[in-house]
């Protein structure tokens, strides 16, 4: 009897194995199908369809894995098992692994699988796929991911063979004129003598679709350097397309690759290889940040997890709060060493939110589902989460007991946060403006300032509390918005103009309803100082007006979709002649 039930289990892990992996494939292909037709949609200019494309890939992933536990809870009694059959079940899992062309994509859906099943309590590598199972070398798949060009004809006779493999239905307005202004502009990035010596130009295969832009990504090959080589396309609203720069600053792709971005669509079967392309473009990206960026935000996410572990082990800092000005809705600490901060939401609001933490939970949401324009920072739910206690302040420990007590868990080590968000880490608007004392930084932070409102508004989104300290700085000096709890569509507002009073604070003794905002009144409140005031009004003053926002309004109710470019204007080519 003892071996017939062996024999059974044996079975049974080889179906349950068997079947996480075809949900994941078929998930895979669900994802490659609608990556696949981001080039079609470019070429009808289809736009609300991009943007509904865009949403669908990212739900497809939750869409999978709740089909996925849901047959295995019909193959067996899940909680029945002991970790015999669910260590063994990994092991037969990775053998199912050789040569599969996703294989790091396909351990995280089986994480996530794991963790749907054990609500996240066994994160252990015995269970799961905490490290990979197998150590990818890049290059071994290089041909499958990249085109290499010839370099030894004239710069014109290389650009003609790139475009004779990426082709396009819809034709360029002057293709003429867009191969000179890539020739002109490669011969003044580069001196006759680093020309002579480009050993190959090498671009990744997949076209890099976002919004109403195309980008064709890859490298310059000499014996001393490596230069990025980005041909960025656009698609007017008329049916043809143009050349509008080539990028060969690593800061300009740097901002293409922003963590503020959208996810691209760029069709590849070798994900892995494709990164890691990327990551030798852009050395300073983190590579969880690149699979990101590439709509593989889960993986991301167990990428982030492990690099977040080996930091762990490497440094010696402790967890703390995050500077600035405590927030309302959420609890905010960071590692100083590391690069991104911890949210939490809180028990309780101030009595000013009249909001709940399931509505504070779907602005995030939306923001996700959204696009984020180059704006909005991108952040990652996770669930219980562990931190080790001796590597956590006692400070923050007992701010974290007073304001977000029901999301916390302690052992004799760790303190496991059931629920949270990870966000990239910026440096605060309002601590810039105090610390910065060059005034033209000044200026441009709050010409920044006024555009990310802007931006944010044009995708279809108000911003809701727009206190400066909601904002945060890059290195690259770009403004971008990460506190997402009083957002809402821009049809739920109603913008109006101030009646008239003598004290501009007197709100409360005006007849107002909920959905009502007088822009008239940001200028008293997103910036403090009166010299702040003074230059946003003057470089935005428009937004101090409801005929702005009732304009904004009128385009998405429209349908409007806007382009931002994400790179230097100054690199744009002339689109005379």
């Amino acid at each position: 009897m003892q071996e017939l039930a062996a024999t059974q289990d044996k079975n049974l892990v080889k179906r349950v194995a068997y079947q996480i992996l075809s949900h994941f494939d078929k998930s895979y292909r669900w994802f490659t199908r609608i990556t696949r037709g981001a080039q079609e949609r470019f070429e009808k200019g289809n736009w609300k369809e991009t943007q509904l494309a865009s949403k669908e890939r990212i739900t497809i992933y939750e869409q999978s894995l709740s089909d996925a536990v849901a047959e295995i809870y019909q193959l067996t009694q899940v909680h029945q098992k002991d970790d015999a059959f669910w260590q063994e079940l990994k092991k037969v899992f990775a053998l199912q692994l050789e040569g599969h062309p996703q294989f790091e994509l396909a351990e995280t859906f089986y994480n996530s699988v794991i963790g749907r099943l054990f609500k996240h309590r066994k994160i252990d590598n015995d269970m799961m796929f905490v490290l990979p199972s197998r150590c990818f070398l890049p290059g071994q798949d290089r041909d499958k991911v990249v085109n290499s060009f010839d370099t030894t004809t004239t710069v014109r006779e290389m650009y003609e063979s790139i475009f004779k493999i990426y082709r396009y239905n819809i034709p360029f307005e002057n293709f003429e004129r867009d191969l000179q202004n890539l020739e002109t502009a490669l011969r003044a990035r580069l001196n006759k003598e680093q020309l002579a010596s480009v050993q190959a130009v090498e671009i990744l295969k997949p076209t890099f679709f976002r919004g109403k832009a195309a980008y064709l990504i890859g490298r310059i090959c000499m014996p001393d350097e490596t230069l990025p080589f980005v041909i960025a396309m656009r698609r007017y609203n008329e049916p043809h397309m143009f050349v509008d720069a080539l990028l060969t600053d690593r800061k300009d792709l740097s901002v293409i690759f922003g963590f503020a971005r959208s996810y691209f669509m760029a069709d590849t079967q070798n994900p892995a290889e494709v990164a890691a392309f990327l990551q030798e473009l852009l050395p300073n990206k983190k590579h969880f940040e690149l699979y990101m960026s590439m709509g593989h935000y889960k993986h991301g996410k167990t990428v982030f997890y492990r690099n977040f572990l080996a930091h762990l082990d490497e440094s010696k800092d402790k967890f703390e709060a995050a500077p600035g000005i405590r927030g309302l809705v959420m609890m905010v600490f960071h590692l100083p060493s590391y690069g991104v901060v911890f949210k939490i939401i809180k028990d309780e609001f101030a009595e000013s939110k009249k909001i709940t933490r399931e509505h504070v939970k779907e602005c995030y949401k939306l923001v996700k589902m959204s696009d984020r324009v180059g704006r909005m920072a991108d952040t990652h739910e996770y669930v219980n989460f562990r931190f080790p206690l001796n590597r956590i302040e006692p400070e923050l420990i007992e701010e974290l007991k007073e304001t977000c007590a029901s999301s916390l868990e302690f052992t004799e080590t760790e303190l496991i946060i059931k629920h949270m968000y990870i966000e990239r880490k910026m440096t605060p608007l309002n601590i810039y403006l105090q610390e910065e004392t060059d005034e033209e930084k000044i200026t441009r932070a709050l010409d920044e300032l006024g555009l990310c409102i802007k931006q944010i508004a044009m995708a279809n989104i108000f911003p809701g509390d727009m206190l400066h300290k909601n904002f945060g700085i890059t290195r690259h000096g770009r403004v971008i918005f990460y506190d997402y709890d009083e957002i809402c569509l821009m049809n739920e507002r109603n913008f109006r103009e101030l009646p008239k009073s003598d004290d501009p604070y007197a709100i409360d003794t005006l007849s107002v309803a909920p959905n009502d905002v007088f822009p008239e009144q940001f200028e008293h409140f997103i910036v403090g100082k009166r010299k702040f005031k003074d230059i946003l009004k003057s470089l935005h003053g428009d937004l101090m007006t409801p005929e702005y926002w009732h304009g904004v309004q009128k385009k998405c109710a429209r349908g409007d979709v806007q382009h931002f470019t994400p790179y230097n204007p100054g690199i744009r080519f002339d689109k005379g002649g």
